[in-house]
């Protein structure tokens, strides 16, 4: 507890577990005061639950209060980087990182208490990409400034000095950020700041039987937003060497980014660098591409953010390029709108139905038709049309018509393109189609007119029989798992093969469902999805 002159392990302890206490009875209060950057209503929780995981980590370290002040202050660290849930709980993260950095030392005593403000404050800073006036930054820098300027550093003096300037601080918060001001509210994060130095004041002052409601002021009524954003709150860990890149990049992917690096001279990362990510951003499908594509990421989270009060749903246009006939129609009867490939320039033809359809939202499913999509969002510039081009992965037909099953319109544009592309990436498809002439293949020698099972560039089966090459193709598809198969039949095929034996091959007690679709415009017999 504390020694008269500093807090060993077991005050460090005493106060992480103050802390998350005191933080989860004022959950509520904190929440309903969350406006900004988004009114999403979830600081509270988010820094409560991130200071529960600080403190889980100590005992899943298996330390307590005997052991000392440096190995409790990293475990609380670790475990509340790892932890860390939403804006607030990585810059909570960061402070308690500061505070295992001021520990290093030994016990904590009231000069190591301002230090380990200042680290926190210089790493929550270095967290932040673009730090704003008004927010915990603001509340924690007036603290510091007020600590540093202390003639004397006895633990009791530097946490009431810290504790009254954190409060006066708070109450300034609404005259420094406008969507405080407006919703007459102090900011949220800078609330739960205060909450940390209450409790550190409760154990310096060996107060932990005061009350623990309600005491801050201006708390006001939830905010209440009927229609969604199209941003999504993205967060993971992430390993890699590229780390800093990686940082640079997302800086023009979404705002509130917080890249909340592990300390590995504390015992709080491995050699290699590592961080907990916070961005808000409507590109979150090609934020994680990005994750993946530069290193290990892990505890990825997503949450659809509210719209800004006031703020109205965007018009959203699905696009598909599709052949004439069956196809079309299917895809016109999911919602989309088909664009034919043909004599016409088809990007000519995609601006033209934006334009048509006045949409500032677009989703685009080339389907495998599209060899140049990368052009479209330029082309769609240099025409002056104001429309968001999203282009989905879809490099098959039976690609695009998974993605479309999960198609909501009533989602965030982001939520809506994450969850198209990740059905249109997971189906494993497979093309069956005519040989003109004899080869030898991957799977062995075809002669002309056989059939040839392909997957991308992998040739899988060659058959005289195009209902055993069916039949075999799906079932080895169907290894990897899966609950539905899609058919795309040209009228050629139809006439040679049975779905019915299909799924007397695949199992007729199996759960597995097919669907078949005629096909016409297609330059192979059948086309294959499993998802």
């Amino acid at each position: 507890m504390l020694n008269k002159t500093h807090l060993d392990g077991a005050g460090l302890l005493s106060w992480a577990t103050r802390a998350a206490e005191l933080l989860t009875l004022r959950c509520a209060e904190i929440n309903a005061l969350n406006v900004f950057p988004v009114p999403d209503a979830d600081t509270g929780s988010n820094m409560a639950h991130t200071m529960e995981a600080a403190v889980a980590e100590v005992a899943k370290q298996g330390l307590s209060e005997q052991d000392g002040v440096a190995s409790i202050a990293g475990a609380l660290a670790a475990g509340s980087v790892r932890g860390a849930r939403g804006n607030s709980g990585v810059v909570l993260s960061q402070m308690l990182c500061g505070v295992a950095q001021a520990a290093a030392g030994g016990d904590l005593d009231g000069a190591a208490v301002v230090d380990a403000l200042n680290f926190a404050l210089d790493m929550v800073l270095k967290a932040i990409k673009e730090p704003v006036d008004g927010t915990v930054v603001t509340v924690m820098r007036a603290t510091v400034v007020s600590i540093n300027a202390l003639d004397e550093t006895a633990i009791e003096s530097v946490v009431a000095e810290a504790l009254q300037a954190a409060r006066a601080a708070l109450m300034l918060t609404p005259s420094q950020l406008p969507a405080l001001r407006e919703a007459g509210v102090v900011d949220a994060g800078g609330q739960g700041f205060v909450v940390l130095l209450e409790a550190l004041a409760d154990v310096v002052f060996d107060n932990l039987t005061r009350p623990t409601g309600t005491t801050a002021p201006n708390v006001p009524k939830p905010l209440t937003t009927t229609a969604r954003s199209n941003e999504l709150e993205v967060m993971f860990f992430f390993t890699g060497d590229r780390l800093d890149e990686l940082e640079e990049r997302l800086g023009g992917m979404g705002d509130s980014l917080v890249v909340a690096r592990t300390v590995p001279q504390l015992g709080l990362g491995e050699a290699t660098p590592s961080a907990q990510v916070h961005i808000h951003s409507n590109q979150a499908g090609a934020v994680i591409e990005l994750a993946y594509g530069m290193g290990a990421v892990s505890d990825l989270r997503l949450e659809v953010l509210p719209l800004t009060p006031g703020a109205t749903a965007k018009r959203r246009l699905v696009l598909a390029i599709a052949p004439a006939g069956p196809i079309a129609d299917l895809y016109e009867e999911a919602g989309a709108e088909v664009v034919v490939p043909g004599d016409s320039d088809v990007v000519s033809d995609i601006i033209a139905a934006v334009r048509k359809a006045e949409a500032e939202e677009v989703i685009l499913l080339p389907n495998g038709m599209l060899a140049y999509g990368e052009l479209v969002n330029a082309e769609l510039a240099s025409h002056a049309v104001a429309a968001s081009m999203n282009i989905l992965p879809t490099a098959r037909l039976v690609s695009g018509i998974a993605a479309l099953a999960v198609h909501d319109p009533a989602q965030p544009l982001a939520a809506d393109t994450y969850a198209m592309a990740e059905a249109a990436g997971s189906t494993r498809t497979a093309l069956l189609q005519r040989t003109p002439r004899a080869m030898i293949t991957q799977a062995g020698r075809a002669d002309a007119g056989d059939i040839i099972a392909s997957s991308g560039v992998e040739i899988l089966y060659v058959s005289h029989d195009l209902q055993a090459a069916l039949e075999t193709t799906v079932l080895r598809l169907l290894q990897s798992g899966g609950e539905l198969v899609t058919l795309l039949v040209t009228a050629e095929a139809a006439r040679e093969i049975s779905a019915q034996e299909l799924r007397y091959a695949i199992g007729i007690d199996s759960a597995v469902e097919v669907t078949v679709y005629p096909a016409e415009g297609i330059e192979h017999l059948i086309e294959i999805g499993v998802e």
